[in-house]
């Protein structure tokens, strides 16, 4: 479901560790959250799944490009 609309993460966004890691995570607290996915007016590089950037998450920003999705474990 790539390039729909950039999806909000749990993980809160910093740098990323410097060695080989699979599933890395983010800080444990900060102010910025990491958001992947691209949306409908991006270009197709910003759409890979590895991609990410972030948002303030106090911002009060809200428009038609960030969404989330339900997730649920079993």
């Amino acid at each position: 479901m790539r390039g729909n609309v950039w999806e909000w993460c749990e993980d809160w966004y910093g740098a990323y560790p410097k060695r080989s890691v699979t599933d890395p995570k983010g800080p444990n607290a900060g102010e910025r959250r990491v958001v992947r996915g691209g949306s409908f007016g991006d270009g197709a590089w910003l759409t890979r799944s590895a991609f990410r950037f972030y948002y303030y998450r106090a911002s009060g920003l809200r428009n038609s490009f960030i969404g989330f999705r339900l997730a649920r474990t079993s």
